[in-house]
């Protein structure tokens, strides 16, 4: 295929909202790819870099974009791919021009679509709505497969365009491939928001209630390698986190592998700061000294494999029972299993006052699904937050000058991009402040006055009172009141909170207001 038609159905994508016509666009263009172009082609519409990112700044592409197009092009997706693997082997004194040039090379052989194209990627601004559960969709559709057949492979693979290729190439038998490998970590189970316990057991019926931490989560795989730690993105922070990684190796198996949070608790047993965890992660030196002075704790909560036996596939209350079977009960989540309301506020009201942040209702017959967000894992908190990716940046006056302050805030779009739902300053410390002003400053990529445009990856927790209705931004709702309580690393971009999220929780508290306005007879 030439890049070109690639360059083409991405622009096709962008340009239409239907979930059910991008399928098409995308399994009618999978279905034309060369086997050898797969594995590309896929990676790039879902705004993915096969082999790692090239590093090259904002600043040389956007140079390059003012390059005179060619009229007319034959550059084929193979052809692009190696010469983009060309500039990443560039190492060395004098690797930053040599890169330049054989970019802007590139970008003199190819048309204003390809250039337009090619920018996006390397800029990570690719947001026509390719995204991975579009994409799953999309491969079913061409290879004539199961839908959840598709999700679930690339659940275990970890990656989205080795599973395309394997389906195109060889059907349902290339999905069977693809199992549960110790040491590497699938993608965790996710949990959508409900307005409180009565409307999770509802929704559930009997349940299992479980606190909900402000931690870190991890992955913990054991098996003859040993101990290794994953946090929620998948990398490795076993060195990071010695105490977890010993309490994994008393665990009663050969092999596991156990999902849950780690926390650092204070000497009474409530959960300190988050920052103070996530101070933990990633943390290279003096890592037994500070071991000491922020102990970590786990709280386990799901177990995927045990000895031998993949279990993702299995109902939640018999991982769960293969999870009191090898873990210690302090080292599992406090969780009960209810169908009353009543219970279920109790057991709320005992998470809360121990200081954690809610509690989550789980479906007892709902196998593991990774990297999804459904209905069989529901989150209850007290206060009204949402995950936000920051879409840009005010430099601040007064006291603030010198600093990025005020955030531009956007929910995820399922079909594509950011819907933004407005800004604020609020709840921002000065140590925020620098950490922020530095990591937006590297993620910049055009600037408009005092604003400061960044790459969508970056993503905060926002508290906030209410969802009023507006006209100044595109989603028809703002956030009143918002406030930041702390950045997410541990979270991309693609785990942020969906508009529809926001909007189910609008509509929620609208029901709910007008309610209580409501007079009694």
């Amino acid at each position: 295929m030439l890049f070109r038609e690639l360059a083409e159905i991405s622009d096709a994508l962008a340009a239409t909202r239907s979930r059910g016509e991008k399928i098409r666009i995308l399994g009618s263009a999978l279905r034309r790819l060369e086997p050898d172009e797969r594995r590309t082609a896929v990676a790039w519409l879902c705004g993915a870099h096969p082999g790692g990112r090239l590093g090259v700044g904002y600043a040389t592409i956007a140079e390059l974009r003012n390059v005179t197009p060619a009229p007319r092009t034959a550059l084929t997706i193979a052809e692009t791919r190696a010469r983009l693997d060309a500039i990443r082997t560039e190492t060395g004194k004098g690797s930053s021009e040599r890169r330049r040039r054989i970019l802007a090379e590139l970008f003199g052989r190819a048309t204003r679509t390809e250039q337009d194209f090619l920018a996006k990627l390397l800029l990570g601004e690719l947001r026509q709505g390719a995204l991975e559960g579009l994409m799953a969709d999309a491969i079913a559709f061409a290879a004539e497969l199961d839908a959840a057949d598709v999700r679930r492979a690339i659940m275990l693979a970890g990656d989205v365009a080795i599973v395309a290729e394997a389906a195109l190439a060889e059907g349902r038998a290339g999905l069977t491939r693809f199992r549960l490998e110790l040491y590497e970590p699938v993608k965790p189970m996710l949990a959508s928001p409900i307005e409180d316990v009565d409307a999770a057991l509802e929704s559930l019926g009997e349940a299992a209630l479980e606190y909900k931490l402000d931690g870190a989560r991890v992955q913990i795989h054991k098996g003859a390698q040993g101990v290794r730690v994953f946090s929620r993105s998948g990398r490795d922070v076993t060195t990071s986190v010695p105490e977890i990684a010993r309490l994994a190796g008393d665990l009663r198996a050969a092999s596991a592998v156990v999902d849950g949070e780690v926390i650092a608790l204070d000497t009474s047993g409530r959960p300190r700061p988050f920052q103070d965890t996530m101070q933990r992660f990633g943390r290279k030196r003096d890592v037994e000294s500070l071991a000491e002075i922020v102990p970590l704790s786990l709280f386990a909560f799901d177990c995927l494999h045990a000895d031998g036996e993949d279990l993702i596939d299995a109902p939640t209350e018999a991982r769960v029972e293969r999870l009191h079977a090898l873990a210690p009960a302090d080292a599992i989540v406090p969780r009960v299993v209810t169908a009353s309301a009543e219970a279920g506020r109790r057991f709320l009201t005992e998470a809360l006052d121990a200081g954690h942040e809610g509690v989550m209702a789980k479906a007892l017959d709902a196998p593991y699904e990774a990297g999804r967000r459904g209905s069989a894992w529901l989150k209850i908190k007290v206060a009204h937050s949402l995950d936000l990716v920051v879409l840009a940046a005010e430099w601040g006056s007064g006291r603030r000058r010198g600093w990025l302050s005020n955030l531009h805030l956007g929910a995820r779009d399922p079909t594509g991009g950011f819907v933004m739902l407005g800004k604020t300053f609020k709840g921002l410390t000065d140590e925020m402040l620098a950490w922020q002003t530095e990591r937006l400053e590297a993620l910049a990529i055009a600037r408009e006055g005092h604003v400061v445009h960044v790459r969508p990856e970056l993503v905060v927790e926002i508290a906030f009172n209410e969802l009023q209705t507006s006209r100044r931004y595109p989603g028809g709702l703002a956030l009143r009141f918002a406030r930041v309580l702390r950045y997410r690393p541990d979270k991309r971009a693609e785990e942020a909170d969906t508009i529809d999220t926001v909007r189910a929780i609008a509509a929620t508290t609208s029901r709910s207001s007008s309610s209580a306005r409501m007079p009694s007879a």
